[in-house]
């Protein structure tokens, strides 16, 4: 079963609709669920500092004092609102609280130890930029250098946009109610949620309101592996075209040629459009390299990938053009995405393609497929992916950390894999020649982008986990480690 992911104003929905079907003790749900989890993770030890906001969320974090408080826990409560403006639920949290014995101080403080912080200042209806006292308490918590368990979203994290409203909580663990939001997943929310916990307080999200985005996971897009038979041969594994390599970038192509090789195409051909171009590929001979006019000949093609090192030359233009009117799925990268933005008649082209169509933008080329700019995509990054999928008509994955994957549907789906390793020369590169081998070994278009998405992040994280990387991953090393997890996921090995 897939994990749906809702934006703010849906999970507000949800709650509603909730309510309706008689479930009113969201908030008792909410705070039980963290202090379970709270007790969990002092293991042993028994100090707590909750930070209780002015709305719902310090409400949630009250529950969970007063229950922490009846298994012995040692709490400290800094409550920073106002209590005659609380929300009903909130402020008999309040009072639920105070008939416990607990007390209510109105600042940190100076003198006092903890073992761990409980944020629960504000939640996802935070909508400003921080100041003054909220954003110096915020400053303090980080500077305590203590673990911190953030009650739904880290406070000062957007929730949607995993921007910070000038700055947020750095947790060490998040627990979210209900259903995932997108701001927890991508931008720089995997920076400031730690490790995400959900709990969906009983509640069935999906059968409510129909989700329409979702968080990639290995069971969804490894289920379309299988073992290869033993007569196999390399026609039935496909064949692809890789197109760029322009003077001084010959290396772009020549990395996407060989990603594609090691995910399992039967054969690559790899069209360079640079004058001085090598014949062979010395590192990978196996590597067929010819011309772009040669390649355009071959007839048993299964999947073109036209961008990396591709350049921005009338030639460039030409061959690009000439790819589009061609029914063959397309992976367009890189120079293939520049000319994209700046040509209309590529972009028709595009939008009335038959065959498959994949868009592998980072921020800055989807700024220039959108006429934006980089800072507008990475606050809007759900956004953008799904205008550019359903302007080109187009599958997209808006790179970054939590890629997001959309369909000209309206659908996406945001990738956990990766880490910052992978902001380095040519991993973009690998990808696309990643989705190509995928597709030209018979897998759906939209299939083949979220196994090679998904699958890209992991081969980054299993380095990690090795002791290699972050620091000095290359995208060299991640096509060798995506292809003996794939062959683990689809083997058992």
């Amino acid at each position: 079963m897939q994990t749906p992911i809702y934006f703010s104003h849906e999970i507000r929905q949800l709650e509603q609709k909730a309510l309706e079907a008689g479930v009113a003790d969201l908030m008792e749900r909410a705070g039980l669920a963290a202090a379970k989890l709270a007790r969990e993770l002092l293991a042993g030890k028994t100090s707590v500092l909750l930070i209780s906001g002015p709305g719902n969320n310090g409400g949630d974090a009250l529950v969970a004092a007063r229950h922490l408080k009846a298994w012995w826990f040692k709490v400290t409560v800094v409550f920073t609102g106002e209590a005659a403006k609380l929300p009903v639920d909130a402020a008999n949290a309040m009072q639920a609280w105070q008939e416990a014995g607990g007390e209510l101080l109105d600042a940190i403080p100076a003198d006092g130890k903890w073992d761990m912080v409980i944020d629960g200042l504000f939640g996802i209806g935070l909508a400003r930029e921080l100041s003054g006292r909220y954003l110096e308490l915020v400053r303090e918590i980080n500077r305590m250098n203590l673990p911190v368990l953030a009650l739904d979203v880290p406070s000062g994290l957007d929730a949607d946009a995993g921007q910070t409203f000038r700055a947020a909580v750095r947790a060490s663990h998040t627990l979210t109610f209900i259903a995932l939001k997108p701001g927890l997943l991508t931008a720089y929310g995997p920076d400031y949620c730690g490790e995400i916990h959900l709990d969906t307080l009983g509640i069935d999200p999906a059968a409510l309101i129909q989700p329409t985005g979702w968080l990639l996971e290995k069971s969804q897009v490894a289920a379309a592996l299988k073992p290869r038979p033993r007569n196999s041969h390399k026609g039935m594994l496909g064949s692809v075209g890789i197109l760029g390599g322009s003077s001084s970038m010959c290396g772009a192509a020549l990395l996407a040629g060989r990603a594609a090789l090691k995910l399992g195409a039967g054969r690559v051909y790899t069209a360079l459009l640079a004058d001085v171009a090598p014949a062979v590929d010395m590192g990978q001979p196996e590597l067929m390299l010819c011309s772009p006019e040669k390649l355009f000949q071959i007839d048993h093609l299964s999947c073109l990938a036209v961008g990396p090192g591709l350049g921005q030359s009338p030639q460039a233009v030409q061959l690009l053009r000439q790819a589009l009117e061609t029914e063959l799925p397309l992976v367009l990268d890189a120079d293939a995405l520049n000319l994209l933005s700046i040509h209309d008649d590529l972009q028709e082209l595009t939008k009335s393609r038959k065959g498959g169509t994949i868009l592998t933008p980072h921020s800055a080329e989807a700024a220039r497929l959108l006429s934006s700019t980089t800072h507008d995509i990475q606050q809007e990054r759900v956004h953008s992916a799904t205008l550019i999928a359903q302007r080109l008509n187009s599958l997209v994955v808006l790179k970054g950390a939590g890629s997001i994957c959309a369909t000209p549907k309206g659908e996406w789906f945001i990738n956990p894999t990766g880490n910052p390793g992978m902001s380095s020369a040519g991993m973009g590169d690998v990808l696309s020649g990643m989705i190509a081998a995928l597709i030209a070994q018979r897998l759906t278009p939209q299939s083949a982008l979220l196994l090679a998405v998904y699958l890209h992040g992991a081969a980054a994280d299993d380095w990690v986990e090795q002791g290699i990387g972050p620091i000095g991953l290359t995208a060299t090393e991640v096509a060798d480690a995506a292809r003996m997890l794939l062959n683990r996921w689809v083997y058992g090995r």
